[in-house]
C-alpha cells in the first residue's frame, strides 16, 4: 500500500520548497511514499517530479452539470452574468470545458500517475445550506460519466480512473444500486472507486464520534458487498460535523446575487461541514485493513506544513497500532 500525502502544484505554494530534494524530504518527514497532485497554475521550477507522484486528482467544480447541461436560466440565477460564469470556469463552451480535464489526464500520464481521481458531484451555494437538491444523484452521475467517456474514449491512458464519493448529489457511496449504475455506465475498463472516508461520515449527519463512523463506514461496505472490491484507493480523515449541519439548515441564508461574496460566505461553511481532520480513534484501523487500498492518501487540513506533517504522523501512528 502507497502512503501519499496531497499537495497542490502552483508556483507559489511550491515557493516553500527550495528544490525538489525539500519537497521529497518533506514526504519522507510525513512517513509517506508519495504524493497525490492537483495542478492548480504551473510549476516553473518542476518542483514535483514523476518519481514523487503517485496519483493526480482531476480538475473539479462544485457546481457544474447546469454548465455542462447548458441551462442558461440557472446560471444566470446562480453567477448573475456571462462574465462570472467565464471567470469561474475558465471557458464558456462545452469543448473548452472537456480541454480541461483531458489536459490533467495528460499530466497524469506524462507524470507517470498511477491513478487519476475525479468527483461525481454537484452543489450549488444554496444547496450546501439547504440540502434542497436541483438535480438528482442519477443526473449528476450521468454528466459525469458523458464527461468522463468524452475524455477517455480511445485515449491510451495507463492509469486507474478512480470515481471519488461526496455528500452532496452525485456518487456517495450510500446507495450500491447507484455505485453499479455509474460503474457500468463508465468505458473506461480501469476503473475503480477512490473512498473518501470524511465524505461518507458526511453523508449521515446522524454521526457523533469517530467510532460511529468506522461503523456506519463498515455498514456502507456490507451493503456494497461485492461492489468493493473497486474500491482502489482511499481518502483518509474524518469529520464530526453531524449536528452541525442538523442546526444549519434550520436556518440558511437567502440566496446571495453576489456570487463572488455568497461564494467566499459559503467557504467557511463547508469547511466546517468536511473538516478534514485526522483519524485518533484505533477502530479506523479495521476499516483500512477490510479495505486493504493500494493507494491511502492522508487528505488532511492544517495550517502549515509543520501541523500537516504532525497530523499525518498521527494518522500514521493510529494505523499503525501505535495509538
Amino acid at each position: 500500500m502507497y502512503r501519499l500525502i496531497n499537495a497542490v502544484s502552483e508556483n507559489t505554494i511550491l515557493s516553500q520548497y527550495e528544490n525538489s530534494a525539500a519537497l521529497e524530504a518533506y514526504i519522507k518527514s510525513c512517513g509517506c511514499d508519495g504524493l497525490e497532485v492537483i495542478r492548480c497554475g504551473e510549476d516553473d521550477r518542476k518542483i514535483v517530479t514523476p518519481d514523487m507522484v503517485v496519483g493526480c486528482h482531476l480538475v473539479f467544480y462544485s457546481d457544474w452539470v447546469d454548465f455542462w447541461l447548458g441551462r442558461q436560466d440557472r446560471l444566470q440565477y446562480k453567477f448573475g452574468s456571462p462574465e462570472v460564469v467565464k471567470q469561474m470556469y475558465m471557458c464558456d463552451n462545452r469543448d473548452d470545458f472537456i480541454a480541461q480535464f483531458k489536459a490533467d489526464m495528460d499530466y497524469a500520464q506524462r507524470m507517470g500517475a498511477k491513478y487519476a481521481v475525479f468527483h461525481v458531484s454537484d452543489v450549488s451555494i444554496d444547496e450546501g445550506y439547504t440540502y434542497t437538491w436541483e438535480h438528482t444523484d442519477k443526473e449528476v452521475i450521468d454528466a459525469s460519466v458523458e464527461l468522463l467517456n468524452i475524455c477517455t474514449d480511445g485515449a491510451d491512458y495507463s492509469f486507474e480512473l478512480l470515481l471519488e464519493n461526496l455528500w452532496w448529489k452525485g456518487f456517495s457511496f450510500t446507495d450500491p444500486d447507484l455505485t453499479k449504475y455509474m460503474l457500468d455506465k463508465v468505458h473506461y475498463e480501469n476503473k475503480g472507486i477512490m473512498l473518501d472516508t470524511g465524505h461518507l461520515l458526511n453523508a449521515n449527519t446522524s454521526i457523533r464520534s469517530q467510532a460511529e463512523g468506522c461503523d456506519y463506514i463498515h455498514r456502507c461496505l456490507d451493503e456494497h458487498g461485492e461492489l468493493s472490491k473497486y474500491i482502489r484507493g482511499m481518502h483518509l480523515h474524518q469529520s464530526v460535523s453531524g449536528a452541525y449541519v442538523e442546526e444549519a439548515i434550520k436556518n440558511p441564508p437567502p440566496h446571495d446575487f453576489d456570487y463572488f461574496r455568497s461564494f467566499a460566505e459559503a467557504y467557511d461553511h463547508i469547511l466546517t461541514i468536511d473538516t478534514h481532520k485526522p483519524f485518533t480513534d484505533p477502530a479506523v484501523r479495521g476499516v483500512v485493513e477490510r479495505i486493504a487500498p493500494e493507494y491511502l492518501c492522508h487528505e488532511l487540513s492544517a495550517k502549515d506544513n509543520d501541523e500537516k506533517a504532525e497530523f499525518t504522523r498521527l494518522q500514521n501512528a493510529v494505523l499503525d497500532g501505535k495509538i
